[in-house]
């Protein structure tokens, strides 16, 4: 290994003075042939070994292609800093969240100047009252490399708070107490949690769940009690398929269990003033039945897909809750997926999505009355905000657009008037009104229309046929890629890049069936979109294909690879991070994290004709001797939802039989999992690493 790293020190030093590669020649993985039998047919993985953390020699490999990477990009080093600096540059440093009523406090996260990570505090009685800090996160991550910490878990009497921490990026959470009275922690901690919990009524009970330790499936919740060494298990789920979790009831009355899986869901009750009394099932699991429920005191509402595929509203009574018993109060509608639902005492409001774009149903509960909550521009995306007040007649919401930072409004339900409470800040010369947001649909290639959003500087010549484009997408388990605000972005838009969004199918911009014709044995539509949707803004005359740019993430990561074996002639650069890429052998393993779970979205292997179809069309597997484009591959060593060694492997194989000389980057951090850095700054420099290594291919060196 010391050889190794020595040899990696050596190569990796000697760039050319012009700032190219020069002789410098990229780390090659050693081939170890490993052989994979399955269906009667044995597929030959020659970089399976990089699957042993624990070899210095894979150790060594990924050091290598680290060095290798900064070695390739290191003629960009002061536009990175300048970018960084520009990125940070528009972020309001000393800066706050606006406060959200709970109980007798209005709550509210608040950030420092210089500090990367947030202070949770609360006002009590009015927003003019002294500041408390329940937290500040930049004490607890005090020589860390990695810290997460969510929003406190906050106690029904307000007087004290559990908060999870998680120091190594793998998403284990250790759970802590606080006292407010007397700032002291308890002694009491419960290590190696999933960080999802909530508090009985008794002020000593706090629910929570853990996950398995070597698949990471959220399999069992858990009772706490203060002071109490050892804690009780309320629930253990056995379905390998199923994850569970715990909420909360808007109503403070219920602790919900919730079993899911992607097309099955089951929930148990608990008496919240109750803790130690057994759950009870709200409605018993079947096949393809999916529900979530929220309690509207004398009776459930229930969101469910009971012969309707876009999801219909029900309620019952409390003492009745299974299926037979429901009654229907919003019906199916084949144009409209209704998203999720909350009820407040006076008022049920349903997040509907119709044509690509979201809005809120309202209905008064007494009078069955109806009213919608939307907003004007062509593509944005809205959400409900922090609503802890069952009792209310304000609803808060939360909106963005491609050229409207996050706003938050609140809304009088009685009226329909809306609030603005803040919009995000955005320092230096940014003026929405200088840039075009558009909404544009084109046909796929099996004639089905698909939406686009777009944006740009409104000074570029949009139909030069030169324009640099980002293309970035998602695709999969249903979640829209929603038109979002991003001042990072501003760096492209500002250098006269065009930025778009395909909402292609895997996602649920169109309802469920558009998540449907995405998945399983349909997911090459997903890529087939992406691919479909590049071309035309190639053929409206915006772009090119020496100016296109296109990435993705996690499973969106996957969209990248299938995308780069595809069609790599039509893009300059791709982006993958934490790449999903080798999916038949980890769909093959029920014993790393995401396999026995995810059946429903990708297919069982184990069954030949879900094994031949991610076979044709798994990135590792089809990888071949042809030119590919510039590649930049991400990850992170503690990656817990897409293993380091996918995208490990993945560049290996590239490196071997790609036939062009473009750029092959892969870069690890090696502190860090899926989400990357964890500070508010930090996690800017991977993506101004990202993005001078587009802008330097494009040229542009400032």
């Amino acid at each position: 290994m010391r050889k190794l790293l020595i040899l990696a020190a050596v190569l990796f030093t000697t760039m050319a003075i012009d700032g190219t590669l020069g002789a410098l020649e990229p780390p090659k993985a050693k081939k170890v042939q490993h052989e994979l039998e399955k269906h009667g047919q044995v597929r030959v993985d020659n970089y399976y070994w990089l699957k042993d953390r624990k070899n210095p020699e894979v150790m060594a490999y990924l050091k290598a292609e680290n060095a290798y990477a900064e070695a390739a990009l290191k003629h960009t080093e002061s536009f990175q800093a300048s970018l960084f600096e520009e990125m940070k540059g528009r972020i309001k440093q000393d800066d706050s969240t606006v406060p959200f009523r709970y109980g007798p406090y209005y709550y509210y996260i608040t950030y420092r100047k210089g500090k990367e990570y947030p202070v949770y505090a609360r006002k009590k009685g009015s927003l003019a009252a002294p500041e408390e800090v329940l937290l500040d996160v930049n004490e607890v991550a005090k020589g860390k490399a990695f810290c997460q910490v969510r929003f406190p878990a906050i106690r029904p009497d307000h007087r004290m708070i559990a908060y999870a921490v998680d120091t190594g990026g793998r998403r284990f959470f250790d759970i802590y107490f606080k006292d407010l009275g007397t700032g002291k922690l308890y002694a009491d901690k419960i290590e190696k949690t999933s960080g999802n919990m909530t508090w009985a009524n008794d002020n000593r009970t706090l629910f929570y769940v853990r996950q398995n330790p070597d698949t990471l499936r959220w399999e069992r919740v858990l009772a706490h009690e203060l002071g109490r060494l050892k804690d009780q298990e309320v629930y253990f789920e056995a379905d390998e398929t199923f994850e569970v979790q715990v909420s909360k009831a808007n109503t403070e009355k219920f602790v919900f269990i919730r079993s899911g899986s992607t097309l099955s869901t089951e929930y148990r009750l608990l008496d919240a003033d109750k803790p130690s009394a057994a759950p009870r099932i709200f409605q018993a699991r079947q096949p393809k039945l999916e529900y979530d429920i929220e309690d509207g005191g004398d009776k459930f509402y229930v969101l469910n897909n009971d012969g309707a595929k876009n999801f219909k509203v029900s309620v019952c009574k409390r003492g009745a809750t299974g299926k037979e018993a429901w009654k229907d109060l919003v019906p199916h509608r084949d144009d409209t997926l209704v998203e999720y639902i909350d009820v407040f005492e006076n008022w049920l409001v349903l997040k509907e999505r119709k044509d690509a774009q979201g809005s809120f149903h309202v209905f008064d509960r007494a009078t069955g009355k109806d009213s919608r909550i939307t907003f004007d521009e062509a593509a944005y995306m809205t959400d409900l905000g922090e609503n802890f007040e069952y009792r209310t007649d304000t609803l808060r919401v939360t909106y963005e657009s491609l050229t409207t930072p996050d706003s938050v409004y609140d809304v009088d339900l009685k009226t329909g008037a809306k609030t603005l409470m803040k919009r995000q800040e955005v320092l230096g010369s940014f003026k929405p009104e200088d840039y075009q947001a558009e909404r544009l649909w084109f046909a796929a290639r099996d004639g089905e229309m698909v939406p686009v959003s777009i944006v740009y500087r409104k000074s570029i010549d949009l139909e030069s046929g030169k324009n640099p484009t980002y293309v970035y997408s998602y695709g999969s388990y249903g979640y829209s890629s929603d038109p979002y605000f991003s001042s990072v972005r501003l760096s492209l838009l500002d250098r006269g890049f065009i930025c778009a969004i395909p909402h292609i199918r895997g996602g649920s911009e169109l309802g469920r069936r558009w998540y449907e014709d995405g998945k399983l044995l349909k997911k090459k539509n997903t890529f087939h979109d992406f691919i479909d949707a590049t071309r035309y803004l190639v053929d409206r005359g915006y772009t090119s294909p020496e100016h296109l740019y296109a990435e993705g993430g996690s499973a969106g990561g996957l969209l990248m690879g299938a995308v780069a074996n595809m069609a790599p002639e039509l893009y300059k650069g791709i982006l993958a991070g934490v790449p999903f890429v080798d999916v038949v052998t980890t769909m093959l393993d029920p014993d790393i994290p995401l396999t026995t779970g995810e059946y429903d979205e990708w297919g069982n292997p184990n069954v030949k004709e879900y094994y031949d179809y991610m076979l044709s069309y798994s990135p590792y597997d089809n990888v071949e001797k042809k030119a590919y484009p510039n590649l930049l591959i991400t990850t992170g060593l503690n990656d817990s939802q897409v293993q380091y060694w996918e995208p490990a492997k993945w560049a290996a194989k590239l490196r071997a039989m790609k036939t062009d000389k473009n750029l092959l980057l892969l870069k690890t951090d090696m502190d860090t999992g899926h989400g990357g850095k964890s500070g508010r700054f930090e996690s800017l420099k991977l993506t101004a690493l990202e993005y001078a290594f587009m802008l330097d291919l494009e040229g542009i060196k400032k």
